[in-house]
């Protein structure tokens, strides 16, 4: 099983300085903002990766990237990652999420290591809902250093007023748009 999508969350919380875990960037910038709640069960389900900082954990998926949540009976989540690699195979990784800050944090952890290590913290990365639309079919997901970002939708297009908007909205959050790379969805 090779880690995808969102196993990169893992390594954030790796060593982080005390500013970083306030969620402040290297830059300076101010805190990473989350959105203020997030209803979980609306959250369940497939979502497509509509773009991604590139990074090395998801370096052999050419796309059709997809992430599937499902309520665990724990009220954990289990998380199976999707992905396209150019040999036409797939890679998955299965992992869970924890809502450690309460039932509507907007703040999850993600955990693709097994479960017998799961009481290390460093196993465990940070998973923060920063953008969502209300009708829950627009997402972005990053973390505190900035370094992981992915644009997720209910729907393999997005539509282009939408994605726009909601670029200019992480752009004002102090993201490097420059490394967004689009993912393809669709033959």
């Amino acid at each position: 099983m090779k880690p995808i999508l969102l196993a990169a969350l893992l390594c954030t919380s790796l060593c982080a300085p005390a500013a970083f875990a306030a969620g402040q960037s290297e830059s300076g910038a101010k805190p990473l903002a989350t959105i203020p709640a997030l209803d979980l069960k609306r959250y369940l389900g497939t979502w497509y990766e509509i773009a991604k900082f590139p990074n090395s954990f998801q370096k052999k998926c050419i796309g059709f990237t997809t992430a599937t949540y499902s309520l665990r009976e724990d009220g954990r989540v289990n998380v199976v990652n999707r992905c396209r690699r150019a040999d036409g195979g797939t890679d998955t990784a299965t992992g869970v999420a924890r809502q450690p800050g309460g039932p509507t944090s907007p703040k999850l952890e993600v955990r693709f290591a097994p479960a017998i290590v799961s009481w290390v913290p460093m196993v465990w990365g940070d998973y923060w809902v920063i953008d969502l639309d209300p009708e829950y079919q627009l997402a972005a997901v990053s973390e505190p250093k900035r370094e992981y970002l992915w644009i997720l939708s209910r729907t393999p297009k997005v539509d282009p007023a939408a994605y726009d908007a909601l670029l200019g909205r992480l752009r004002a959050q102090g993201l490097d748009l420059n490394r967004l790379a689009p993912t393809r969805q669709a033959e």
